[in-house]
């Protein structure tokens, strides 16, 4: 699954809140919900945001493997 624990660390280490998202780059307030949520968002999206934070994929997005069911 994608995690995107490494953005709301690089906002934080950034100074940058939601509202900063939205009003630099025109972010949506559902695709923030949706990314609080875990859910998928486009790649232009993850693009806004590396331009937006001044950033790598690797500062918004990480992989996380699915727990192995038992």
């Amino acid at each position: 699954m994608i995690s995107y624990a490494p953005l709301w660390r690089t906002m934080k280490v950034k100074k940058a809140t939601t509202y900063t998202l939205q009003a630099k780059g025109n972010i949506s307030s559902s695709t923030v919900r949706r990314m609080k949520a875990g859910d998928s968002v486009s790649t232009n999206t993850l693009d806004a945001l590396c331009a937006i934070l001044d950033c790598t994929i690797s500062d918004i997005i990480e992989y996380v493997p699915d727990q192995p069911r038992g």
